[in-house]
C-alpha cells in the first residue's frame, strides 16, 4: 500500500510537470484550478474507497470501515487547515508582487518540499508517539493554544518586511531587483544572483513548516497510523495548489473562515486532552470538523454578499 500510494503521486506529479503545462509559465484559469480541485477531491474519495475494499477483504469489515472512516476524518481536518496556508500564499504573492503566471511553478516546488518535510515530521511524529504516549496531551495543549492565538490575531495581518527569515535572506544574499522569468538564481557579470523568486519559495516552504506543527499534530486526535496521516496529508498538499488558483482572487471573502479553522484546532485539542474521560466516534468527529467548516464558509460568502449589496446600494445612491 505504501509503494502504490508514494509511486500514484509521483505519476500524479510527473502528470502535472510534464503532460499539463507545468514546466511552463502560464496563468491557471479558473475552470482549469475548479477542475483539479474537483478531481483530487475525487481521488481521495476514490481512494478511501479502494483502501477499505482492499482492508474488507484483507482484515475483515470492521478494520475495513474504521480505517476509512480515519482517513476521510484526517482528509478534511488537513484540507481545512491547509487552507491556512493559501491566506499566506496569497500574502507572499502580493507582497513580492509575484505575476500569476510565474506562481504555479514555485507552488510545484513547494508541494515537491512540503511532502518531504510532512513524511520526515510524520514518520517522526508516529514514531515519538508510540514511545511517549504523554505527547498527546503535549499536542492537545499546542493546539488549543494555537486555536486561541489563532481567534484573537485572526484579523491580524502579519509584516514580511519584519519577517526574520526574509531579512536574513536579503542580508546574506545578492538579490536582483526584479524577476528573471521563473528562475531562481541568474548570473550577471560572472557574479551569481538570488531572484525575489528564491525569497518566495523560501517564505512557502517555511510556512509549510509552520502550518504543519499544527495539522500534523491535530490528525493524531484521529489515528496515529502512520499510513493514514501521510496519505490525508499528502492528499491536502496535493490538492492544495489548485485550491489557491480557484480561490485566491476571492480570499478576502472567506475571511470568517479563520474562526472556523481556528475553532476546529479548540475542537481537535480539547478532545485530544479529554482523551481519558470522553472518547467520541470517529464519525461524530468528522461531522463536527464539516459542520464547523461549512458553517464559517456559508457566514462568510453571506457577509461578503451583504457588504457588496450595501456597496452597490450607496454607489447607485
Amino acid at each position: 500500500m505504501w509503494a502504490g500510494f508514494i509511486a500514484f503521486i509521483l505519476a500524479m506529479l510527473a502528470l502535472d510537470l510534464f503532460a499539463c503545462g507545468g514546466r511552463r509559465a502560464q496563468r491557471v484559469p479558473v475552470r482549469q484550478a475548479l477542475a483539479w480541485v474537483l478531481a483530487w477531491a475525487t481521488l481521495a474519495m476514490l481512494f478511501a474507497a479502494v483502501m477499505w475494499w482492499y482492508l474488507d477483504g484483507a482484515f475483515g469489515r470492521e478494520l475495513a470501515n474504521r480505517k476509512a472512516l480515519e482517513f476521510l476524518a484526517g482528509y478534511l481536518i488537513e484540507q481545512s487547515l491547509s487552507v491556512d496556508n493559501m491566506f499566506v500564499f496569497v500574502m507572499i504573492f502580493g507582497y513580492f508582487a509575484v505575476p500569476p503566471e510565474l506562481q504555479r511553478r514555485v507552488l510545484l516546488y513547494g508541494v515537491l518540499g512540503a511532502i518531504v518535510m510532512r513524511a520526515t515530521m510524520i514518520l517522526a511524529g508516529v514514531w515519538l508517539v508510540t514511545q511517549f504516549a504523554w505527547l498527546l496531551y503535549v499536542f492537545g495543549v499546542l493546539l488549543v493554544v494555537t486555536g486561541v492565538k489563532m481567534l484573537i490575531f485572526a484579523e491580524h495581518q502579519p509584516d514580511l518586511e519584519a519577517n526574520p527569515i526574509l531579512r536574513w535572506l536579503r542580508g546574506h544574499l545578492r538579490v536582483t531587483s526584479g524577476f528573471h522569468a521563473e528562475c531562481f538564481f541568474v548570473r550577471q557579470n560572472g557574479v551569481l544572483w538570488a531572484t525575489p523568486m528564491f525569497l518566495v519559495l523560501v517564505l512557502i516552504e517555511a510556512s509549510d513548516v509552520v502550518f504543519a506543527v499544527d495539522s500534523i499534530p491535530a490528525i493524531f486526535a484521529v489515528t496515529t497510523d502512520p499510513f493514514i496521516v501521510f496519505t490525508s496529508n499528502i492528499f491536502a498538499i496535493m490538492g492544495l495548489r489548485a485550491l489557491y488558483f480557484l480561490l485566491a482572487d476571492m480570499a478576502d471573502r472567506f475571511h470568517l473562515l479563520k474562526y472556523g479553522l481556528a475553532i476546529i484546532l479548540l475542537f481537535i485539542g480539547g478532545k485530544m486532552l479529554a482523551a481519558p474521560w470522553l472518547h467520541l466516534p470517529i464519525q461524530w468527529s468528522l461531522s463536527i470538523v464539516a459542520v464547523i467548516l461549512l458553517v464559517s464558509v456559508a457566514a462568510s460568502l453571506a457577509l461578503s454578499s451583504g457588504k457588496v449589496s450595501a456597496s452597490s446600494a450607496e454607489g447607485r445612491g
